[in-house]
């Protein structure tokens, strides 16, 4: 087990630069997404609910690179970035956003309930730790079939909270089964801070009583998450079972929608403005250019790159369809067929 902060940056020249370049780009995909969904949001082009990732990039973008595509990805009402990070269609994303037919799950979902099945993102889901029993059966099935995929859980520090999160943990351990469980600690449950709420603030203790390795590592810093969950994932396709992953970060936006919350008088802008000096996707950045792996004007590519792919999706979600009417009664119970 590994206690307090893993401040150690990971050595850039021990891993591939085609790996840390994917890793940047798509926390950058990330990144450019949100903050264009954002903008739609304050414009009302869209107008479901959108909890942004934007702040978290380094946990989605550390984990998925050392999935494969055929590994199970499970989520929560804060989920762009695992669709993406795992390879999810962007331009399918963005018109799930505007509630359009060619949308990852038919226009149906909207911002929490996002689908992409090709890539092992099964569904994600806005309550509180419902993922979490989803992904040990996932992974429970991949035992049972004898196949060699892991299934990753991703959710906040609130999580931890729910009874079904300590239930999935011990089946998982006591199985030992191929999960991955990802605490994304942002230090907020919705507006209330980690310290109002927990008497021990290390969450990955609730690895001890199960018996599995319980890691916090620095979930801004993408090559010590992607490190992290390159041991973990590795031990559950040897047949060693679960591993926990606290993952301490920060959400620059509000619990929901494009704003701040600031007004609400829940965090100080000291606080927010220390993380977002802290920002990932410039942490790697900096450690490419360093390391000699890369040069500014190659970062400076890959964001007008995504940038480009970003817009192209907003035109393609203004340009879809909206479901026929008929569609509404469509998928509520299983067909026989």
């Amino acid at each position: 087990m590994t206690l307090g902060v893993d401040s150690r940056q990971a050595a850039v020249r021990d891993l591939h630069p085609d790996l840390l370049t994917a890793m940047y780009r798509t926390m950058l995909r990330i990144r450019l997404f949100e903050e264009k969904a954002g903008d739609l949001v304050e414009a009302g082009e869209i107008a479901c609910p959108v909890h942004l990732y934007i702040g978290q990039e380094a946990v989605a973008a550390g984990v998925c690179a050392a999935l494969k595509e055929s590994d199970y990805v499970w989520g929560n009402h804060r989920s762009h970035g695992h669709y993406l990070a795992k390879g999810g269609d962007m331009n399918a994303l963005m018109a799930e956003l505007f509630c359009k037919w060619d949308g990852c799950a038919r226009g149906r979902g909207g911002s929490m309930h996002i689908y992409a099945a090709q890539v092992g993102v099964l569904g994600t889901v806005p309550m509180v730790g419902a993922t979490i029993p989803i992904a040990v059966g996932a992974a429970l099935s991949a035992t049972m079939r004898n196949t060699d995929q892991v299934s990753v859980a991703f959710f906040g520090d609130g999580a931890t909270e729910e009874g079904i999160f300590h239930e999935s943990v011990n089946f998982a351990a006591l199985h030992k089964l191929p999960t991955i469980f990802v605490c994304e600690n942002n230090l907020y449950s919705s507006h209330l801070p980690l310290s109002a709420r927990r008497a021990v603030e290390e969450l990955c203790l609730h690895a001890v009583p199960y018996g599995i390795p319980g890691v916090r590592v620095d979930g801004n810093d993408a090559m010590a998450v992607y490190e992290a969950a390159m041991q973990a994932v590795t031990r559950a396709r040897g047949g060693q079972g679960p591993s926990l992953l606290e993952c301490i970060t920060y959400r620059w936006r509000g619990h929901v929608g494009p704003h701040l919350d600031l007004e609400r008088g829940i965090r100080s802008r000291e606080e927010l403005d220390a993380w977002m000096n802290r920002c990932p996707i410039d942490h790697l950045g900096r450690c490419l250019v360093q390391a000699d792996r890369a040069t500014e004007n190659d970062l400076e590519a890959i964001r007008e790159a995504v940038q480009s792919e970003v817009e192209a999706s907003v035109s393609f979600a203004r340009c879809s369809p909206y479901p026929e009417s008929d569609e509404v009664v469509k998928h509520v119970f299983a067909s026989r067929e």
